[in-house]
């Protein structure tokens, strides 16, 4: 058993051994052929690989030699890799075998299981629960979510990135991530809060947080990082209250939580749980879909063409820009029982890593799965958004954005050329790109 699940270390010494310890314990050079190392020695998980570009060799090697791969030795502690499409739809549709609960670990690797009571460092929220409180709390927020309110936005979401796109500078490089990819989504999550839109840079530093806890480049303790996220507590504290104080309930996600059964009772830590679930939902996985696209197609020349020659094809690239990003690098489960997994054997309590950027990349189910096409036939068979109970409540809301924005973007530049490498965040649960330098030449 590795050291960062020992259950004699507090949660806080578990986190920092994930942060700075880890960077010397765990340290590897990225540069190696996966090919070329024991099979049993891959670790596809380390953060390392995701923010050198590296990660997709390691599971292009699991899907042909070892799609259910067990790492036993980690700094996340031992997992298996689950890599494959048809293996992920399995996993990922058997909430009964395979629980999402953070008591037991949680959706991402480096949870661990939790003792009794309740600490600073404890955010439950609904994709960390199983049945029945899933549903019961993730039916408060699916309101917000119906084909109907979705397309109530459009036109807003059009104005707006109409207006962030106007006001790009020309013939000079720019940051494509912070200039479009964060102002849009951050100025939707303020929408749909029903918070003043001069606050959505809060929303974003809050969602970055989250997917910086254990970069000691970001924080230099763990404390630090959850101090910050306590903030964002605070921030929305207040607002429950205006909002409970409200004659009439409103249709935003406040006033949701603060009316429904489930929800309406929550303890502050999960509370903040559920609100940095909606913020990092409604951010991380859109922001990085925008940014990876445009990067997709100025990697694939043929294909910005294609775009540029029909613009109806947006409706199809669309879902395949969220394939080919797979903004959510995995999920993670952990085995309820004894069970079986493509002639593995998993033991109960064991973690078990859902790829869903590999099952994406998978050959076997899906047609040239390695290449990026904006014409593809049948582009929504992804495994992006999960399946089963857990599949992501806001993908309508996330593939609009995508559309409008790219609509908008055609209407206005011919190319939106890529003008150095992309800096990539240090997470293999978020696949994330943090700058995408880029110019638009006029």
């Amino acid at each position: 058993m590795s050291e960062s699940t020992d259950s004699n270390l507090s949660r806080a010494e578990v986190f920092q051994r994930s942060t700075k310890d880890a960077l010397a314990e765990w340290a590897i050079d990225t540069s190696i052929d996966p090919f070329s190392i024991p099979l049993k020695d891959l670790d596809p998980a380390h953060p390392d690989l995701f923010e050198d570009g590296k990660q997709m060799a390691y599971f292009e090697r699991l899907r042909e030699e070892d799609p259910v791969h067990f790492t036993e030795n980690s700094q996340f502690g031992p997992y298996w890799s689950i890599t494959k499409f048809e293996d992920i739809m399995s996993v990922d549709s058997n909430h009964k075998t395979f629980s999402s609960d953070f008591r037991r670990g949680g959706i991402s690797l480096g949870g661990m299981e939790q003792p009794e009571g309740a600490d600073e460092f404890d955010l439950p929220m609904f994709i960390q629960e199983d049945q029945p409180k899933h549903d019961e709390q993730r039916k408060v927020v699916a309101p917000a979510f119906t084909a109907k309110k979705i397309m109530a936005l459009e036109e807003l979401i059009r104005t707006r990135a109409g207006t962030i796109l106007d006001v790009l500078p020309r013939n000079e490089e720019f940051n494509f991530v912070r200039e479009v990819s964060v102002e849009l989504t951050g100025q939707m999550l303020a929408t749909l809060f029903g918070i003043p839109q001069e606050d959505r840079h809060k929303l974003i530093h809050w969602s970055d947080c989250v997917q910086n806890l254990s970069n000691p480049e970001y924080f230099e303790t763990i404390e630090e990082g959850f101090a910050e996220l306590w903030k964002c507590y605070e921030y929305f504290a207040a607002v429950w209250q205006e909002r409970k104080a409200q004659n009439e309930p409103g249709e935003d996600l406040i006033s949701m939580l603060v009316h429904g059964e489930s929800t309406r009772d929550m303890p502050p830590n999960e509370y903040l749980g559920n609100i940095l679930l909606l913020i990092v939902g409604g951010n991380d996985t859109t922001r990085n879909s925008i940014s990876g696209g445009l990067l997709a197609l100025n990697n694939n020349p043929d294909q910005y063409q294609k775009l540029r020659d029909d613009h109806a094809l947006i409706n199809s690239m669309v879902p395949e820009i969220i394939r080919w990003q797979s903004p959510v690098a995995h999920m993670a489960r952990t085995a309820l029982e004894d069970t079986e997994l493509g002639g593995k054997k998993i033991a109960k309590g064991d973690r078990v890593a859902m790829w869903y950027l590999s099952g994406n990349r998978d050959e076997s189910a899906i047609d040239d799965a390695n290449e990026f096409i904006v014409d593809r036939k049948n582009p929504r068979k992804h495994v992006s958004f999960g399946f089963g109970i857990h599949r992501c409540v806001g993908n309508r809301l996330g593939e609009m954005q995508l559309r409008v924005l790219w609509e908008e973007i055609m209407k206005r530049y011919d190319n939106i050329e890529l003008a150095g490498e992309p800096t990539y965040l240090k997470s293999s649960f978020i696949n994330g790109i943090r700058e995408l330098p880029v110019i638009i030449r006029q």
